[in-house]
This record gives structure tokens, C-alpha cells and sequence, in this order.
């Protein structure tokens, strides 16, 4: 799969995002460290150890380069999206547990990875081997970047 290019100055509005999310009950924000084998274990669960060992870096930044969406009710993750794992500038993995998709939480998670790399400096972020290239382009104008597959992970085992 092709990386994505997305340019951080001109992110659209995320209000809206933000705000859907918010009615829906969802709080999204950076888990603290102590809450660190309950998120990996969630990812690990239901996206496999690969996504769990990749996210388990941005525990290693500080601030932590990870948000997660917990339902506010029960307490319970509902998605996460990371970035500066394996690669600086690079967003991802991110997921959203199936049975709280549609609701704009991973909309809502994306956005904040990429003010959070808009804030640190970066003029560009890049997806890497992204999957649903339309949503990411309607999400936040990511684009193609031709010849980048395999990318970066080319060496996976």
C-alpha cells in the first residue's frame, strides 16, 4: 500500500469533528503513561501485537504521541491513533473498535494526531501504507506519494 502525504498547514476545520464526537458521549485525549498496558492490550486484542508493539513507542515520548476515545459513561476505549512510532512525522496505526465505528471517532482521532504534528513543528505528515486512501483524502486532503510501496516497512517479518 501507497504512503499519504498530508499538508499540515492546511488541515481543515476539526470543530465540527470534535463536536459530533463530543454529543456522541466520546472523550478524546493522551492517555497518561500509567495507562499504558491497558491501551496495548486493547489495540493487541482487537488490532494484533504489531499494531500494539508500534503504539507502544509513543509511550516512550513525552508527551506521549498517542490519543485515545474513551466513552465517557463507561469508561471504556473506543478507538486510538498514534504517530511518531515508527518513524518521525508519520501518522499511524490507528483503529476504532467495531462496534463504535461511523460515529467520526476516527475522524476525530486523526485530526488531533495531525495538529498535535502541525504543533510540533512538521509542515507534512505522511500515512504510512495507508489503507483507505479515499477516507484519508476526505478526512484531511491526503494525497498519493508515488513509488513509496512498500515504504517503510518494507523489513517487516
Amino acid at each position: 500500500m501507497a504512503d499519504l502525504l498530508v499538508k499540515l498547514y492546511d488541515l481543515p476545520d476539526s470543530a465540527p469533528v470534535y463536536e459530533r464526537v463530543a454529543k456522541a458521549g466520546v472523550r478524546i485525549f493522551r492517555p497518561m503513561t500509567p495507562n499504558r498496558d491497558k491501551v496495548l492490550n486493547w489495540i493487541e486484542q482487537r488490532f494484533g501485537i504489531g499494531w500494539a508493539n508500534e503504539t507502544a513507542a509513543a509511550f516512550a515520548h513525552t508527551p506521549v504521541s498517542c490519543f485515545i476515545a474513551v466513552d465517557e459513561a463507561t469508561k471504556e476505549i473506543l478507538g486510538f491513533a498514534a504517530y511518531d512510532c515508527t518513524a518521525p512525522d508519520f501518522f499511524g496505526p490507528t483503529g476504532v473498535d467495531e462496534s463504535a465505528r461511523k460515529k467520526g471517532i476516527g475522524g476525530a482521532l486523526l485530526l488531533h494526531c495531525l495538529e498535535a504534528l502541525r504543533e510540533e513543528g512538521y509542515g507534512y505528515a505522511i500515512i504510512g501504507s495507508a489503507g483507505p486512501k479515499d477516507y484519508y483524502h476526505k478526512v484531511c486532503g491526503a494525497e498519493i506519494i508515488p513509488d513509496s510501496t512498500p515504504g517503510i516497512y518494507k523489513d517487516l517479518i
